[in-house]
């Protein structure tokens, strides 16, 4: 179930070094039943390592994506921002591409069919691949075509065969999700047509560290990309970059468009000139990275001290979201009941549940009003203008939001 690389999975290097030890969490959407399943939980080390020859940052454990991934509990479709980023991104393929009813967009870990839905107002022909058995018939049923398997080149070239060539293959938040990215791609690239495009979507490195934003590293999240590392691993599978988006989803990611190399001989001049700057700025320098580290272990020490005081002052608290990133943030500041005792979450595949690690337990949304907590501790953060606008009755009636990152801050 578990095993640990020895290479840079960007560049086959081994001049790796651990900057970020997390310690040992239990896996981030491993939700428990009931206190029945406490004891018998889990944990693996979560370290967060450096490749000093390519600069790519990344897990070296390794979990099954089996246990990781065939019964999955985020669904894109719960949330306003998603929806709304979903239709831009739709509208910019198709214009980018000029797909019709007559080409295929494939989009890889589709999840609910969500984006693809999009994609079919346009009129365009979907075809959806997914992992997870429970989603993949979600979006089936919802009348999105989806292949439930998990995809790599062997797959790419099995479904081009009975689905003929895509004009695009998607993948958002996968590319970070797999061991051997190179071979995806790969797969992305099987797949195109002759003026396909092959465009993934993940969170951007340089935001990750400026913004302090560590809860986004669990086990399901391999890679930390940059501009930089981005274009190795495209350039391993035949691939040159033709255009970075920046887009503000997820705490700020990259979305990449790529083509095969038969096509365009060498990365956009615009593109160079993002990975140059990036190199300027040392993101991805080791004594960057051990700064990062450092600023991380003093926002907890932060963090603990304002949810003590304030308990210590008999004030309560409650969370809003239950999060993978959530259970990252809790499990590395030793984050239990005795500090949080509930937090609440809008989908119901979570309600009812214990989180992973601090066994808080998972209330429906509407208890937010109904327990009226002197404050909040916010732990989905990338959508806490989304969660102030839905509850704008709690703090009308007093309550208060706590922001955790990059500083803990009561709103």
């Amino acid at each position: 179930m578990h095993h640990k690389r020895t290479t840079c999975r960007a560049c086959g290097g081994r001049d790796l070094e651990l900057f970020l030890p997390l310690g040992d969490v239990a896996l981030a959407n491993s939700f428990l039943r009931s206190p029945d399943e406490f004891a018998a939980e889990r944990r693996f080390p979560l370290d967060v390592y450096v490749c000093r020859t390519c600069s790519m940052v990344q897990l070296l454990d390794v979990i099954d994506p089996e246990a990781l991934f065939r019964n999955y509990l985020y669904v894109t479709g719960t949330s306003d921002t998603i929806a709304a980023h979903n239709r831009g991104y739709a509208k910019a393929v198709v214009e980018r591409t000029g797909a019709s009813s007559r080409e295929l967009v494939v989009e890889v870990a589709s999840n609910d069919g969500s984006l693809l839905r999009c994609f079919q107002a346009h009129g365009v022909r979907t075809l959806g691949v997914e992992p997870a058995t429970n989603i993949a018939a979600k979006a089936t049923a919802a009348g999105v075509p989806t292949v439930n398997r998990f995809f790599d080149s062997r797959c790419a070239a099995e479904l081009r065969a009975e689905h003929g060539p895509a004009r695009a293959v998607i993948g958002n938040n996968v590319l970070a999700h797999v061991d051997e990215p190179v071979d995806l791609l790969r797969g992305f690239k099987t797949l195109l047509d002759e003026r396909g495009l092959a465009i993934v979507e993940v969170p951007e490195l340089a935001e990750f560290v400026e913004r302090l934003e560590y809860d986004t590293v669990y086990h399901e999240h391999l890679a930390y990309f940059s501009v930089t590392s981005l274009m190795r691993v495209c350039e391993e599978a035949g691939l040159r970059v033709v255009r970075v988006e920046r887009v503000p989803v997820h705490g700020g990611s990259v979305r990449v468009y790529s083509a095969p190399v038969e096509r365009v001989r060498d990365h956009a001049d615009d593109v160079k000139a993002l990975a140059h700057a990036e190199q300027h700025s040392g993101i991805a320098r080791p004594e960057r990275l051990r700064q990062f580290a450092r600023d991380v272990q003093a926002q907890r020490a932060e963090l603990l001290g304002l949810l003590g005081d304030l308990r210590a002052r008999g004030k309560s608290i409650g969370g809003y979201g239950a999060p993978a990133k959530g259970n990252t943030l809790l499990n590395y500041c030793g984050i239990t009941t005795a500090l949080l005792p509930w937090t609440v979450d809008k989908s119901p595949l979570k309600v009812g549940l214990f989180t992973p690690g601090t066994h808080i337990p998972v209330l429906p949304a509407e208890q937010l009003l109904a327990r009226q907590p002197d404050y909040c501790l916010i732990l989905a953060w990338n959508f806490a203008d989304e969660i102030r606008r839905q509850q704008a009755e709690y703090e009308r009636r007093g309550g208060r939001f706590i922001l955790p990152l990059p500083r803990p801050r009561i709103l």
